[in-house]
């Protein structure tokens, strides 16, 4: 059988945004009216719980949990949502932890979510909280780091939860806080998980959820600042693999063997074509890149087999089933004219992170307000994120909040890296953004 793989989303830093520090705005209704008493009350209630956010999110940074075993994290999650005077329903999806706030006003419903699972990376940074937690992984024992920044995602979901709680009252519907397990992936026997599972198990339902929002820190984004695209934003990210079979014979005499080696290296350079030759990037980008390839064992001997490894980047559904049909063809005809054989394997990973085009119009003012002359629209990115599965349930906006301080702006180390660090400045900017978004939402809604 063919060695199977994992796969694990994955972030690039490359945006260039101009540098300031974060500032506070008076928040006003979406209707761009003035500054509302809630709006007002929110951004007091945000400042006063900044300390417990931030022991919040170094506590749970010194204690990071892979994919699938958030059990101390969750645990710690309820008891938090406990205190607010929440009733946090755990075990979703495995270790996920969901709670409803309903408002005093009848309305719609919204969510806000966060992701609860670290990467299996040795921390790096000579922090007072570094992590020191090390896990099993894949049969390896390997260190554990939050090096993504789902510590302060949690934090600032923790914090959002407990200003809308003191709020409820004067709250016109209901707030679906969603802790996520294993945005990260995890081992392809234990999939599906994260934000798929999430769904299979009815989180976006009962009460359905109107409108969804979701944000991420982002390295080499400076302190504060939010960027956020309409329409594709985060590309599918998808693995293959691909197993040439040929025959092995004497590296002195390979007219008696079929090279897989020479069939393999003409399969590389042919996949090139598909992006340079066949899709349109006028409209949208795409990526088809090898990672590995295996073969071999010594200079005088032609191997019987070959495994190439890589990943397809896409925007668009369509252009991704396109690639998918190209590369299994490539493949095939390369080895059939060489008479050798392959197996094609294609693992879907999290589809088009897609951003709602008229709720992304409708809630940049509110990011606006909370960040004045700190909001730019984004490049594309060719990481990949799950929250996708909740935007093809419900109009959903993502967005990123910069955590790199401006000096260090382009030469920060990226997300997923032992050195990511977090400026932790920004986070009340986190909390200002995710509950000014549920309010000024459920305060527009139909």
């Amino acid at each position: 059988m063919p060695q199977r793989f994992t796969y694990a989303a994955v972030f690039c830093a490359g945006l260039s945004l101009l540098s300031s520090q974060p500032a506070f705005a008076q928040s006003r209704p979406a209707t761009g009216a003035g500054p509302s008493p809630l709006g007002q009350e929110l951004d007091r209630l945000a400042a006063a719980v900044e300390p417990e956010l931030l022991q919040w999110r170094r506590h749970l940074h010194q204690n990071p949990e892979l994919g699938n075993r958030e059990v101390e994290t969750a645990k710690y999650i309820a008891e938090r949502l406990r205190s607010f005077g929440l009733e946090p329903r755990t075990g979703v999806a495995k270790t996920g932890v969901v709670a409803l706030l309903k408002g005093g006003r009848p309305g719609g419903v919204v969510a806000l979510r966060a992701d609860m699972d670290a990467l299996p990376v040795r921390e790096e940074n000579d922090l007072p909280f570094a992590s020191k937690a090390t896990a099993d992984w894949e049969g390896q024992k390997v260190g554990v780091m939050h090096a993504c920044g789902h510590d302060t995602h949690v934090a600032i979901l923790l914090a959002s939860a407990r200003v809308l709680s003191q709020v409820k009252d004067r709250l016109p519907g209901t707030v679906k806080f969603i802790f996520q397990p294993a945005e990260e992936s995890v081992p392809v026997p234990e999939r599906p998980a994260g934000a798929e599972l999430m769904v299979k198990e009815g989180v976006m339902e009962s009460p359905k959820v109107d409108a969804i929002f979701g944000l991420h820190v982002f390295a080499n984004v400076p302190t504060g600042h939010l960027t956020y695209r309409s329409g594709p934003f985060m590309a599918a990210a998808d693995a293959f693999e691909i197993i040439v079979k040929g025959r092995q014979t004497h590296g002195s005499s390979p007219w008696r063997g079929v090279d897989p080696i020479v069939v393999g290296a003409q399969i590389v350079s042919a996949l090139q074509t598909i992006v340079s030759r066949n899709v349109d990037i006028t409209r949208l980008p795409a990526i088809v890149s090898v990672g590995q390839f295996q073969s071999g064992v010594r200079n005088n001997i032609i191997p019987d087999s070959a495994r190439l490894v890589g990943t397809i980047r896409t925007f668009d559904d369509e252009v991704q089933k396109d690639i998918h049909g190209r590369v299994r063809r490539i493949a095939e005809g390369i080895a059939a004219g060489a008479g050798a054989t392959v197996t094609v394997t294609i693992d879907r990973g999290y589809p088009v992170t897609s951003n709602d085009a008229a709720l992304t119009t409708r809630m940049v003012p509110t990011l606006e307000r909370v960040a004045p002359g700190m909001v730019r629209p984004s490049e594309l990115i060719t990481g990949a994120e799950d929250f996708t599965y909740y935007q093809r349930q419900s109009p959903g906006l993502f967005f990123f909040l910069g955590i790199t301080p401006p000096d260090q702006v382009g030469k920060a180390p990226s997300n997923h890296s032992p050195l990511f660090f977090v400026d932790e400045k920004a986070l009340i900017t986190g909390v200002r953004a995710l509950s000014h978004l549920a309010v000024d939402y459920l305060s527009g809604a139909k």
